[in-house]
């Protein structure tokens, strides 16, 4: 009898935390736009310029910032910072790193910072 007992509490558990858990979580609060975008990339400062029309930016997360990886030797843009525009998609807020908007499937950077200039238009 007092294996019955517990084998039917383990299963009450099991159903009641299956049942509670939450199914309609928003793709955009599970680092949704984390991956890699490929299109076209550019990078000015000063005389160097560097330009790809089959260019790619890796972005990742740490926290509650973004970081935008280039490849072609163009420098990385780190910590960024984003506000919810409309239904999963983001634009990047704060000082030196605005003009970054990015969701599901498309990644398009204006960002000017320091005589630096970065563009992209990229997919994924």
């Amino acid at each position: 009898m007092k294996k019955t007992v517990q084998i039917f509490s383990m299963l009450l558990i099991a159903l009641t935390v299956m049942v509670s858990c939450k199914k309609d979580t928003d793709p955009a609060d599970r680092d949704f736009f984390v991956g890699t975008y490929k299109g076209s990339v550019s990078y000015r400062s000063g005389e160097n310029t560097i330009t790809s029309s089959d260019g790619k930016v890796t972005v990742s997360k740490v926290g509650e910032t973004y970081n935008f990886y280039f490849g072609n030797n163009i420098p990385d843009i780190t910590g960024v910072k984003f506000e919810k525009k409309g239904d999963n998609s983001y634009v990047s807020i704060g000082s030196g790193l605005t003009g970054i908007s990015i969701d599901a499937s498309n990644l398009t950077i204006r960002v000017v910072k320091d005589s630096q200039f970065w563009t992209a238009d990229c997919t994924r």
